[in-house]
């Protein structure tokens, strides 16, 4: 997987530890201090938020890690949403060209009361297609929270608060 990925799931750890709350991923048990996200003008982040920081109403996508497969790219997705608090739970992941047409995804059957969690899926990418946003869902508020932006050519994951609707992302977004 990429680097950026696996830092990523370390500071996170990071950032959870110091606000008191006990977190395990599987196959992860690195931390590392990390410094604050660096956040643009236009509110992307090239480090996702603190979990303090995040509407866990919504379904956060908090991870993304990725590589070129036989068969398309292998996914792996961390999420982050109080699944234990509501009625309705984090229920699928997915991947989109820039125009919001679903190129793939991944479907959760169940409430995961380890927080986050993170879930792979294989997706088909055309060729053409170089920039994908990662969304997560969920049965109560439907689309929201956290997005993140991935740069397929090249490696860089960027990280935006939609808000509690999708927002539409363009190629300037990656700039």
């Amino acid at each position: 997987m990429n680097d950026r990925g696996h830092l990523s799931r370390r500071r996170l750890l990071a950032d959870l530890a110091s606000g008191g709350v006990l977190v395990a991923l599987a196959g992860c048990a690195e931390s590392d201090t990390g410094t604050e996200a660096d956040t643009d003008a236009d509110g992307t982040e090239s480090e996702p938020p603190a979990a303090d920081d995040l509407d866990l109403r919504e379904t956060n996508v908090v991870d993304v890690a990725f590589e070129a497969t036989d068969s398309g790219y292998a996914f792996d997705v961390t999420l982050h949403h109080d699944d234990d608090g509501e009625e309705g739970y984090a229920n699928w992941w997915q991947v989109e060209r820039l125009d919001e047409t679903r190129l793939g995804r991944r479907e959760l059957l169940h409430a995961h009361s380890e927080q986050p969690f993170t879930r792979s899926e294989t997706v088909a990418i055309p060729d053409d297609v170089i920039r994908v946003v990662v969304r997560g869902h969920d049965q109560t508020h439907g689309y929201g929270g956290v997005a993140a932006l991935v740069a397929i050519d090249d490696g860089p994951v960027r990280f935006v608060d939609q808000g509690s609707e999708p927002r539409s992302f363009d190629a300037e977004d990656f700039s």
